[in-house]
């Protein structure tokens, strides 16, 4: 459906999609952040399912988050940060577009596809990917795992110093 859309992510990054699915599918509610009219931020909860080589955003019929979307495609997903302070798995962002699925034979099978029963006519859309992004702990350091289309994947390490942040070599 789109060139950077899940399937392409996956395809270029295998390991790393697969660690950014796996944090996602630790918990069923995430975050969404859209934009108001105005351009202030709103955050709501939201379920995702990766699904197809998509990554699928749905939402009840008439919801704010979906006007918003509507209006301005641009939207930022953060993981569940899980039951306490210890982050298992990391802490995932995935930056984007939200591109509406509109088109009611796909929407059809859509709702077959999920055995979902949407309410009509429910938004369901699906992610044009502009950023990934996955922070963790390696030993003393904060490693930040860092994808975008144009420029795939590069990895920063950080310690508990002043020293700057340092790029791993393998993905400069």
């Amino acid at each position: 459906m789109t060139t950077n859309n899940w399937a392409a992510f996956e395809k270029q990054e295998p390991e790393f999609a697969a660690a950014v699915r796996a944090r996602f599918a630790a918990f069923p509610h995430h975050v969404l952040a859209t934009l108001r009219k105005d351009g202030s931020p709103r955050l709501t909860g939201l379920n995702v399912e990766f699904r197809g080589g998509e990554l699928w955003l749905g939402m009840m019929a008439g919801s704010l988050k979906a006007r918003d979307l509507q209006r301005d495609p641009r939207f930022a997903l953060h993981s569940n940060p899980g039951p306490d302070d210890a982050m298992a798995g990391g802490d995932v962002r995935i930056s984007g577009r939200a591109i509406e699925l509109l088109d009611p034979p796909e929407l059809h099978r859509y709702a077959e596809e999920t055995q979902a029963e949407h309410p009509s006519p429910a938004h369901v859309f699906h992610a044009e990917l502009t950023e990934v992004v996955h922070v963790g702990i390696d030993g003393e350091e904060l490693v930040v795992r860092t994808w975008t289309p144009q420029r795939g994947l590069h990895t920063f390490r950080r310690g508990n110093d002043d020293e700057p942040p340092r790029e791993d070599v393998e993905d400069a």
